[in-house]
């Protein structure tokens, strides 16, 4: 081994010992996006598990009822939990991604933009879509089926 191999050997070995500093806030990055959305979705739970009447309205406007408000509150649910689970997070990203663009084609089709004098549930809506989306992005190796194609 000369003198060259050696120095090479040495300095792959220290790099490959230093951590990446892009690799390690990509996690942290990812978390935000993940608590960003759980916290978005978990904010109009209790609205729609308790039948508030502002909810009840929204949905009865869709022509979805308690059916419409309780499965979308179950969905949420699973989602919210999935998101803060780190082997589930990615699947729980997708689930945000539809849920959200669903919240949003009703805004745009039927409620919508401004639902009872205010913005906030379709602001909330492109939010949790964009950051659900994140998740689904930055975590795509983990989706089942076709994680393992996408790079």
């Amino acid at each position: 081994m000369n003198a060259t191999t050696s120095h090479h050997a040495l300095h792959t070995a220290a790099a490959a010992m230093t951590p990446d500093r892009s690799a390690a806030r990509a996690p942290r990055l990812v978390w935000v996006f993940q608590i960003l959305a759980a916290a978005i979705l978990g904010m109009t739970l209790p609205f729609k598990f308790t039948a508030a009447p502002e909810t009840v309205a929204l949905f009865d406007a869709l022509g979805a009822g308690a059916a419409g408000r309780l499965g979308t509150a179950v969905l949420e649910t699973f989602a919210v939990v999935m998101l803060l689970t780190p082997r589930l997070a990615a699947i729980g990203g997708a689930l945000t991604v539809g849920l959200m663009s669903g919240a949003i084609f009703s805004h745009l089709t039927v409620l919508g933009i401004v639902w009872d004098g205010d913005a906030s549930l379709f602001t909330m809506a492109v939010v949790g879509l964009l950051a659900g989306t994140a998740v689904a992005w930055l975590r795509r190796r983990e989706l089942p089926i076709v994680g393992p194609r996408l790079r």
